[in-house]
């Protein structure tokens, strides 16, 4: 995906949740209902190793 090349990690998450927000006012002429899925995909690449850290801290805890 080039999302992973081109974006730094930290910026990730933002611009996918941006992209989700445009996408839910898709009745606008420039914005569309495309912009959702994108959104949802972009973030996953930063959302998926959050789960991965927040897993492995939460089993070292127990």
């Amino acid at each position: 995906m080039w999302v992973r090349r081109r974006l730094p990690p930290g910026t990730r998450l933002p611009v996918g949740l941006l992209l989700i927000a445009g996408g839910v006012l898709g009745f606008l002429p420039i914005l569309g209902f495309w912009m959702i899925p994108l959104g949802v995909a972009v973030a996953a690449t930063d959302v998926q190793p959050l789960w991965r850290r927040f897993r492995a801290w939460r089993a070292r805890s127990r």
